[in-house]
């Protein structure tokens, strides 16, 4: 390799590493305004931390609150709380400076399905965080609130319910993911149709063991992921068969440029 070859290289690898922080730093910038409105808006991060453990306080018993067993968490909770409704406001323009930064690297078809992939990935991500906060928490909380033994009183910390339900969130956000990564991987040729097919038995017992891992030791938290992880990876193989590989489409191209 001759020096003006390398010192090209090496000048693309450094342009990319700039473009790359100023695409981080935009995305930062935003995340930031965002919160610093929301914080302004709501000082104490009350009404979005109301909602939030609206799913809770509809159980409790009459009378009841939750607590706040550390100095800094009447602080912390409401900021981490604010800080978590800044990025879900801002992700949709993440998404799109990820985007940027990838799609000069695609080829033209490939653009075509990232644009979509994009976009499912966030509304995928927002339907699992509504299912969590709409479904599973309601049914959940009333569950663990009839299991309080006679005499003792259900007050949780604030602090490890918002860690609970950021955790949950995560989860079930991550698991309605499923079809999107089966089609992807398809797509990519990482993995056939054929293959996946062939590993339904593991994947329904990984879906128990990742249910078991993230959720609390109880039957119906672990079953309310593990059905919509399985179900979903069904769905991402349904959807997998409209689509056609990253290889056999290149060779598509291929020959439609030699034809013209």
């Amino acid at each position: 390799m001759s020096d003006q070859e390398h010192n090209t290289r090496q000048e693309t690898f450094i342009s990319h590493l700039i473009e790359l922080r100023n695409r981080l730093l935009r995305a930062i910038i935003a995340i930031v305004v965002v919160f610093l409105f929301l914080y302004l808006v709501f000082p104490k991060g009350d009404n979005i931390y109301t909602f939030l453990a609206q799913p809770l306080m509809n159980v409790l018993p009459e009378g009841t609150s939750m607590i706040a067993t550390e100095v800094t968490a009447p602080f912390f909770v409401p900021l981490k709380v604010t800080l978590m409704a800044a990025f879900l406001l801002t992700l949709p323009y993440v998404l799109w400076q990820i985007w940027a930064f990838i799609a000069p690297g695609l080829y033209q078809h490939e653009r075509k399905l990232a644009i979509p992939v994009l976009l499912s990935s966030l509304i995928l991500f927002l339907i699992g965080m509504a299912f969590a906060y709409f479904i599973v928490f309601p049914v959940v909380f009333k569950f663990f609130a009839t299991l309080v033994p006679d005499g003792v009183q259900m007050m949780t910390d604030i602090g490890k319910y918002v860690s609970f339900v950021l955790t949950m969130f995560l989860a079930f956000g991550v698991t309605f993911e499923t079809p999107v990564i089966v089609m992807v991987l398809i797509y990519m040729n990482i993995v056939t149709l054929e293959q996946f097919r062939n590993a339904r038995p593991y994947i329904i017992v990984g879906a128990f063991v990742i249910a078991a891992i993230f959720t609390p030791p109880d039957v119906l938290s672990q079953l309310f992921l593990a059905f919509p992880l399985w179900l979903l990876y069904e769905f991402g193989m349904f959807l997998s068969r409209f689509i056609t590989s990253r290889s056999a489409r290149t060779a598509e191209d291929a020959a439609e440029d030699v034809k013209a």
